[in-house]
């Protein structure tokens, strides 16, 4: 059974930084690509940064692109992502999410974990 659990959150003011990391059991992590989604409130669940199996290619949405930076740690099982220049926009839930074998493969959601709360506030 697929179990990840979301830790690093918190209160920072705007411009502000946080890294946000993945506890990933159940499954071969290190086969998977993974991503990180967010969902603020009353808003959909939106998807924020993908990376493939090795680690090696990394995807983001265009509104955290240079200010997100996604890795993973396939010996140690965990997924992070590095929050830098934060904005009062990028307030929400936190989850990270396993892929398929293919970074192209759709993310599967359904696998989120409880989540871990970014809110950034002055």
């Amino acid at each position: 059974e697929v179990h990840l659990v979301e830790s690093g959150g918190g209160a920072v003011q705007p411009g502000g930084s946080l890294r946000l990391s993945c506890a990933a059991s159940g499954f071969i992590f290190s086969r998977y690509a993974m991503a990180w989604a967010r969902q603020a409130p009353g808003k959909a669940l939106e998807w924020v940064s993908g990376i493939n199996s090795g680690g090696d290619r990394t995807y983001y949405r265009d509104s955290v692109k240079g200010r997100f930076t996604i890795s993973r740690d396939n010996a140690k099982n965990t997924l992070y992502l590095q929050l830098n220049s934060l904005k009062t926009e990028d307030t929400a839930m936190y989850y990270c999410a396993k892929g398929g074998i293919s970074e192209y493969d759709a993310v599967d959601y359904n696998t989120r974990g409880q989540g871990t709360q970014v809110t950034v506030s002055s």
